[in-house]
This record gives structure tokens, sequence and C-alpha cells, in this order.
């Protein structure tokens, strides 16, 4: 590889630690990026949109262009008959009792692949063509110490990651605390209206300050009950709660440590273990 990479990238999801990172950035306290790049899946809360319509003017600003890629609207293509089956990780009943969670590629597709094809893009090597091997983009992404097990290497050549946030020593309170006194203080989380790994404190944040979105997470719990329908349950009920109960019916009761939740990196999906990208192309 050359000693220097040709483009520096950040993964903005435009949650507490990527905002922080590209607010450094744009401050000169950290390298600054040759572009940021927000992986959209056309369903995240309102509050995400609209922070994020204020770190593109701030990043434009600064000379730092966002670019909002996507791969498709994921609540429409999950319920739209004549789509392909979209993996989500939702909980499953089975009619005999047996409780089950659907495997999770919802994150590979709607996320990862379009923040890999639009690098390829900038880098000047669109799939199919091959990337030389001597030319690569640094990947910065919004890991804290308090989740430093979830950085990981890329596993393509054409990106390398980095992680300024532990190089800085810099958990995710500091992080907030850092956008409070930029007057960011209201930064969101970053993940998506019907993520089925939101706590009980974001299903009650987002009933209680985004009523369209609650009303699309009540309405698409209800629509995915019995499965879709290229992979039907086969008597099983699939649920967005982990209780394995109607969202709308759910008892929603914050747990003790529920403030503490991280938010929703393309890189470090919140299921427990880190995404992998698949093998290099």
């Amino acid at each position: 590889m050359t000693a220097r990479p040709a483009l520096r990238v950040l993964s903005l999801g435009a949650g507490v630690q990527s905002s922080a990172l590209l607010l450094l950035a744009i401050e000169r306290r950290i390298p600054r990026f040759d572009v940021a790049i927000f992986a959209d899946t056309r369903w995240e809360p309102t509050e995400v949109y609209t922070h994020l319509d204020r770190l593109e003017k701030l990043s434009a600003d600064a000379g730092i262009p966002v670019r909002r890629v996507s791969n498709g609207d994921l609540r429409k293509d999950a319920l739209d008959p004549e789509h392909r089956f979209v993996s989500m990780p939702l909980f499953v009943l089975g009619k005999d009792g047996s409780r089950g969670l659907l495997r999770r590629q919802c994150t590979q597709e709607y996320k990862i692949t379009c923040l890999k094809a639009e690098v390829r893009r900038l880098l000047g090597y669109p799939h199919p063509n091959r990337v030389p091997q001597d030319v690569y983009a640094e990947q910065a992404i919004g890991i804290s110490v308090d989740e430093f097990h979830r950085a990981k290497d890329a596993t393509v050549r054409y990106l390398r990651n980095v992680f300024p946030l532990l190089d800085l020593g810099w958990t995710r309170a500091d992080c907030r605390t850092y956008l409070t006194s930029l007057g960011l203080g209201n930064t969101p989380r970053s993940a998506c209206v019907g993520c089925p790994f939101h706590r009980d404190s974001e299903w009650i944040r987002l009933r209680d300050h985004d009523p369209v979105g609650w009303a699309e997470a009540v309405a698409f719990d209800e629509a995915i009950r019995h499965g879709h329908p290229r992979a039907p349950g086969i008597g099983a009920t699939y649920y967005l709660h982990r209780s394995r109960q109607p969202l709308a019916e759910v008892v929603l009761k914050p747990g003790p440590n529920d403030d503490q939740i991280e938010g929703c990196s393309p890189w470090s999906c919140r299921s427990g273990s880190a995404v992998q990208e698949g093998r290099p192309r």
C-alpha cells in the first residue's frame, strides 16, 4: 500500500460519536476528512434527518461534503411482496412456544454495501473494476473507548479503518459533552425507527416525541406479524419488541442502564457483535 490514503472518509451515522468526529475535523482538532458518507435506510427518526441537515450546513462551510447514499427504503422493501425478502432481526415466537431471532442482514444490505460502493466510486474504481492494491481509503469510524471491543479492521483491501475517538481516549459521554459545548447537546441517537434492538427507553422516546415514527413502527410491527410473503412463517409470529408482544400493547419500562445505549454505527450494530463485511471483492 501507499504511505498515504488516496481518500480520507468519515462513516457518518449522524449519531453522537460520528457527529463529534465531524465537528472535531471541522475545528481542525483531528485531521480533516475529504468526505463524510451517510448511508440512508430512509427510515431514520425525524430528529436524525433534522440533525443531519444541520451537520451538512456546518460541514459545507468547512469544505467537507456530506454525501447521502442509499440502497433503498428498508421499511417499504420489507413490506413489499414483490421485493426480495429483507432479513431484519425480528423476534420470533414459534407456535410451540419456542423463541428465536431472525438473522440480521439489513445493516449489511442497507448501510455497508452502499458505503463500500461509494468509497469505490470516489476512489475511481466502481464495481466491478478492481481497486489497485496500492490504492485505499482511510475510513474513520465513531467508536469510543466504552465500546472499543467493536473496533475491527476492514476486510477489503481498499479500506483501512481508523478510530480517532480511541486515540483521543474519549467515551460517549465525552462526545456528548463536546457536542453540548458547541450547542449540539440534542444530537440524537442514530438507529432505524423500527429497529428491533431498541431498548424500552428508545421506544418510549419515539412514542412520546415522534408520533409519526411511533405510528409507523406500530403499523410495521402489525404488518410483519406472520412474516414476509416470500419467507412464510409456517405458523410462527414475528415482533419488533423483544417481549414478543405487539408493540402497541407492550408496557414499556426503561432499564437502569438504558440511558447509556450507544448509537447504531453501520460497522458495529448493537446486536452484540461487530458486523462482518463479507469476503473481499
